[in-house]
């Protein structure tokens, strides 16, 4: 890991948020920005798109959801900064990275969520990463950033809705698994045995939250 200078033009507009990362370190050859990790554990997980009128602020700002809708966080996250630190914490944006996306992409957007994580710790506010991956190539680039033994987050909400997708999710978590060795792991979504099993056998503390699609809709149905 290294620290880098982020050199600004005079009069220059900052279009690629140049300023979230000005102190931070970066990992890789891809200088993948480094994203500090909490041990504060959530008592619960709010969506992002929910944050602004949510009057319960115990618990962490959470951004699994579709990507137009945390997408007007990453074009002004300034705006939300005073919303954001209402509550307890935040996990890092869930920036899609799609099996069929081309890799540049999936680079980008795991540096627009760890970028977005060092300017969180540069704010004040604990805040665990979210590690998401792709196909194998992007298995290493996913644990860029994150410190090892410590607290990560995943989503499955979505992931696991194959046998194709559950394979590729439960080979990619074992990857990370046995490179950033985690105290703990929080799962947006279910986490069924099968899948966390290695987890579970690593004695890894497994925190799994329901999808805020789930609670909505078995609200509904009671």
């Amino acid at each position: 890991m290294k620290n880098n200078l982020i050199a600004y033009g005079t009069g220059c507009k900052d279009v690629f948020h140049a300023y979230m990362v000005r102190h931070a370190k970066f990992d890789g050859e891809l200088e993948i920005p480094c994203v500090k990790t909490t041990d504060i554990v959530p008592t619960r997980l709010v969506p992002f798109s929910h944050a602004k009128t949510e009057k319960d602020h115990t618990g962490f700002v959470v951004f699994y959801e579709h990507d137009e809708k945390i997408e007007p966080f990453w074009n002004d996250p300034k705006r939300y900064l005073s919303v954001l630190k209402r509550f307890d914490g935040v996990i890092t944006p869930d920036y899609s990275l799609y099996y069929d996306m081309p890799l540049v992409m999936q680079e980008w957007n795991t540096y627009r969520g760890r970028a977005v994580g060092a300017w969180l710790n540069d704010n004040g506010i604990p805040t665990i990463p979210n590690v998401r991956w792709g196909d194998e190539r992007t298995y290493e680039l996913a644990c860029l950033g994150v410190e090892r033994n410590s607290t990560i987050a995943v989503g499955t909400h979505g992931c696991i809705k194959s046998k194709e997708y559950k394979h590729m999710f439960i080979k990619g978590f074992d990857y990370i698994l046995n490179k950033l060795q985690p105290k703990n792991v929080v799962v947006y979504g279910s986490a069924p045995s099968r899948i966390f099993c290695l987890a579970e056998l690593y004695g890894v503390n497994i925190m799994q939250y329901e999808s805020y699609f789930n609670l909505s809709h078995n609200k509904e149905v009671g």
